[in-house]
């Protein structure tokens, strides 16, 4: 397989080129590192947003929207796909880096994952990057910092020139699209959690509304994730049968039903006390090839409607 990098750089070269149609910035940091503005000054938008979710699964998923409607509102929704869910959801799009430094924090992103490639994920797969430019995505609120961009550059061994870091707040228009195209990878991970070769996926889909943005980044969180654990649904084409499929989507969370905002407020905005169950899109379709196609889980409308408050 050739290089997630190299495949993602020629995205963020399109994000250059086309940043003032995009409504996104540009900006070099002082180590030269570059930053891509996608949320955080500049409003972004849906197509940013594509493109972005492109990005961070290293071109090699395809991000689509669509006027759907949502308990009655006609609300945007995403689907992504791809035939490479393991290198594209789990190698790339997964939000594994938190990216932390005594300036700046950060949840990161993309391929520059794969050139670390520590995650247990990797070990499964059996790939590590090798390329010398590279792209995170970032969520955060904050202009990323030379610090974050030289943190990047030690991690994946390119110098700080070769760093692309593309910052959006969840509060944002694209902060929204990309957690909505989210629900395929949520899946593949989940299923790979409870025990499942992540290389018999063949093929994954996911679709998810997305969320009006909020008022503040708490808000945001809650609201991408009851979009995903309560809209979201996804299908996933296997190789293997395996007794755990009705795992996989959110209803199989104990916790399943409480919209995230309540969640996390129980919980003090702990995400890591967070019941991993419910990070799950709430309805999966599993068509394992030559066998049975199994159905699990059900959306509900109206939590996520009372959530995006419409």
């Amino acid at each position: 397989m050739e290089s997630l990098n190299r495949m993602a750089i020629e995205l963020v070269d399109e994000a250059l080129e086309y940043a003032e149609e995009l409504n996104v910035g540009a900006y070099e940091l002082e180590n030269e590192a570059t930053v891509l503005d996608f949320g955080v000054e500049f409003d972004g938008g849906l197509e940013a947003g594509l493109l972005a979710a492109e990005i961070q699964t290293a071109g090699l998923a395809t991000p689509s929207r669509e006027l759907a409607e949502l308990d009655g509102a006609p609300i945007p929704h995403v689907e992504l796909s791809t035939d490479q869910p393991a290198l594209a959801l789990l190698c790339s799009q997964k939000a594994g880096w938190e990216l932390a430094t005594d300036d700046f924090e950060g949840l990161g992103s993309g391929p520059a994952r794969a050139l670390v490639a520590e995650e247990d994920e990797f070990q499964r797969i059996g790939y590590t990057d090798a390329f010398d430019l590279t792209a995170l995505a970032v969520e955060t609120d904050e202009h990323p910092t030379e610090a974050a961009a030289e943190q990047v550059a030690d991690f994946a061994d390119v110098e700080t020139n070769g760093v692309f870091l593309l910052a959006y707040p969840t509060a944002s228009l694209v902060g929204s699209v990309t957690n909505a195209a989210r629900a395929a990878e949520l899946a593949t991970f989940r299923l790979a959690e409870l025990g499942y070769d992540p290389l018999d996926v063949v093929s994954a889909s996911g679709r998810a509304p997305v969320a009006p943005v909020a008022a503040d980044e708490r808000a945001a969180i809650a609201r991408t994730n009851d979009a995903l654990a309560y809209g979201g649904t996804a299908h996933l084409v296997v190789r293997e049968e395996f007794d755990r499929f009705d795992e996989i989507p959110s209803t199989a969370a104990d916790e399943h039903g409480r919209p995230f905002a309540e969640i996390f407020e129980d919980l003090e905005w702990s995400f890591a006390e967070t019941p991993a169950e419910l990070f799950a899109p709430a309805k999966v379709t599993v068509d394992v090839l030559g066998g049975p196609t199994h159905v699990y889980g059900e959306t509900n409308e109206s939590l996520v409607a009372d959530s995006f408050d419409l």
